[in-house]
């Protein structure tokens, strides 16, 4: 090779820069509030100097530069990373836009600044008015002339550049040989001792980004999302939040630690997904939100057909990255027809939005399309028999019952390894076949199935309850909410109240009413607890926070006017007008009855509930409110005929 190639291959730090590296372009470029100092590597607001690392500055130059000009993500790869680059740069460019946004405020659904261009790049879409900077802008490169270029490339000058280098290059290998061999403040140690992996204890999925051009694709984000949380909650040393607890995150663009601390995680998984044909498109990172720093980042482009090896093979990788032990499964995953998996992830966005019609619509379909589809079975199950909890007119409550139990059964016949089919065969057991002993063998399983699914936990709890054990119930709804606290906000408070500790519940209940103080179960729990302490107008208001606002006014104005028994006679009142057009279960009136010193009422209205199945009768031995009636004959009779087991 000549010594003109050696020398074009040299970086022109040797030879150009006096502070090791190329200078950006000098000037401010002025936008909105905002000064972009190039030559300082500066944003300002003010006279404030703005926080932004080097790789989403360098973004920001560039896009602010282009002018209301299109920046291609191969553009945006070339200038800040290079060509052959073997990084996964689709992510790299997602933190950085992201970050940009967090600094300058920008909302990318209202962008002011960094506008999208699905599927091609980004545009700076605020005016930039370039001034001169102020200051020491540092020394830009000068021009490469002809002349210049000449008197660099001649033969002398050649030579006395490669042998310049050559001396660089041998006295550097010296001195590192001496820094190594002497192991000079550690040196040698810290660069091959291995260094420790960070290690995550608890996990927020953020939901999946849709990258498709098509809006309507959402559902498909939210399913993918869905399942990676579900996958990833098998991992006995891992907690996982909720997809209910994430999802009021979805479209937010916050801080990653802010949104941590809120959850209460110590781990964030954020990524896209894109889905073209018959393609399906997966970004994923892995980020250490109390540093904020990214641990692990990889790209996916698989056919929709392998989309469930896709996902299991994603949440191996994502639990060997957090430091866990992963076994590839014993058997190879199930092909899912992608029209099977549509529908039932269609299901889920219904299930999840508060219309279960719609959803089990589409449950159906997905069964349809493919028969063998375990969690579309499963998913089913729990459409018919949650919308029976609290009973409801006999003939529906027996067709859900059937229907509810010949689905959860399908799933587990198909699946055993179904944890989600389990839990359902466990409600089923225990609120509508009151076979408890077979209710508490299925929680197991569903336990052991997804170790860190809080609602697996909660149903267990729920169990317990209902078979007097109640000390190891408090500590099931103590795993679920420490898994996940949102979901189900006031079971710990309710474990505690039905335990006797209302001072420990109360206060449990109080701190959760301060993360969510329209959380309805949490008032409602915090009133019965006031009730049971003889905090009677206490017991009132918080009660009233439960309805709507022309009810809760109406039940006020009856307290304020007669006290507390005119504020339950309202309440009973409601209760029977309400009746008139919707299913209102007769344990409502019986613990109202039972609260106005109404025993033989209270008794009528239990006797009512047997009678209908009502499922939520198991848990009335550990209401307080039905203490008084435990020595009556009538009531006895009840807890005999329905199984549960007698006071302790």
């Amino acid at each position: 090779m000549s010594l003109k190639a050696i020398f074009r291959q040299l970086p022109l730090v040797v030879y150009f820069s006096p502070r090791g590296a190329l200078s950006m372009p000098v000037g401010v470029l002025k936008f909105e509030e905002f000064e972009l100092d190039r030559g300082r590597y500066e944003l300002r607001r003010g006279d404030s100097v703005l926080k932004l690392e080097k790789i989403p500055m360098e973004l920001l130059v560039l896009l602010a530069e282009g002018q209301g000009q299109l920046v291609t993500r191969d553009q945006i790869v070339e200038r800040i990373w290079g060509k052959d680059v073997f990084l996964d740069t689709e992510h790299g460019i997602n933190t950085a836009i992201r970050k940009i946004r967090q600094t300058l405020g920008d909302d990318p659904e209202n962008p002011r600044f960094v506008q999208t261009v699905t599927g091609k790049g980004y545009r700076f879409i605020a005016t930039t008015i370039p001034t001169k900077g102020n200051g020491n802008a540092g020394t830009p490169v000068p021009p490469l002339t002809d002349e210049l270029a000449a008197t660099l490339t001649s033969e002398s000058s050649l030579r006395r550049a490669a042998q310049f280098v050559g001396l660089v290059l041998i006295a550097s290998a010296g001195i590192a040989a001496v820094v190594f061999g002497l192991n000079v403040r550690g040196a040698r140690d810290r660069v091959f001792s291995p260094s420790p992996r960070t290690q995550i204890h608890s996990l927020a999925v953020l939901p999946l980004e849709n990258l498709s051009a098509d809006p309507a694709q959402e559902y498909f984000a939210d399913g993918m999302t869905d399942e990676l949380i579900t996958k990833l909650a098998k991992n006995a040393g891992l907690r996982v939040v909720s997809r209910t607890s994430v999802m009021q995150y979805k479209k937010v663009h916050r801080p990653l630690p802010d949104v941590a601390r809120e959850l209460g995680v110590d781990g964030i998984l954020e990524g896209s997904v894109e889905r073209s044909g018959g393609r399906v498109h997966i970004n994923a990172q892995l980020i250490y939100a109390p540093q904020d720093r990214h641990l692990w980042a990889e790209s996916y482009d698989r056919d929709l057909n392998d989309l469930a090896s896709l996902q299991s093979e994603l949440a191996r990788t994502i639990a060997r990255q957090v430091g866990l032990t992963t076994t590839p499964p014993a058997q190879p995953e199930r092909r899912i027809k992608p029209e099977a998996r549509d529908a039932y992830m269609l299901g889920r966005y219904y299930w999840f939005g508060d219309q279960p019609a719609k959803g089990r619509e589409y449950f159906l379909k997905s069964i349809q399309l493919q028969p063998d589809y375990a969690s579309a079975h499963a998913a089913l199950a729990d459409s018919y028999l949650a919308e029976m909890v609290f009973g409801g007119p006999k003939a529906e409550l027996q067709e859900a019952m059937s229907r509810g139990e010949q689905e959860a059964r399908r799933a587990i016949a198909l699946d055993d390894s179904d944890g989600q089919a389990h839990l359902s065969l466990a409600a089923f057991h225990l609120l509508f076949a009151w076979d408890f002993k077979a209710a508490e063998t299925e929680s197991e399983r569903s336990i052991e199935l997804d170790p860190g699914y809080s609602e697996a936990h909660y149903m267990r709890a729920n169990v317990l309850l209902v078979l007097q054990r109640i000390d190891e119930a408090v500590q099931e709804d103590r795993r679920s909410m420490e898994i996940d606290p949102r979901v189900r906000p006031a079971v710990l408070g309710d474990a505690l109240l039905r335990k006797g500790q209302y001072d420990a519940a109360i206060a449990e209940l109080r701190a959760r009413a301060e993360v969510q103080p329209d959380g309805p179960d949490i008032h409602e729990t915090l009133s019965s607890l006031y009730w049971q302490k003889g905090m009677l107008a206490e017991s009132i208001h918080e009660f009233e926070r439960v309805f709507v606002p022309e009810s809760a006014a109406a039940m006020d104005a009856a307290f304020r006017y007669g006290g507390v028994r005119a504020a339950l006679e309202w309440e009973l009142a409601h209760w029977k007008k309400l009746q008139a057009r919707m299913y209102i279960s007769p344990l409502r009136f019986a613990q109202t009855s039972a609260r106005l010193g109404r025993k033989a009422e209270a008794l009528r209205y239990l006797e009512q509930a047997y009678a209908e199945h009502v499922p939520t009768l198991v848990f009335i031995q550990t209401e307080h409110d039905f203490d008084s009636l435990h020595s009556n004959p009538r009531y006895q009779a009840i807890v005999k005929k329905t199984g549960i087991p007698p006071a302790s």
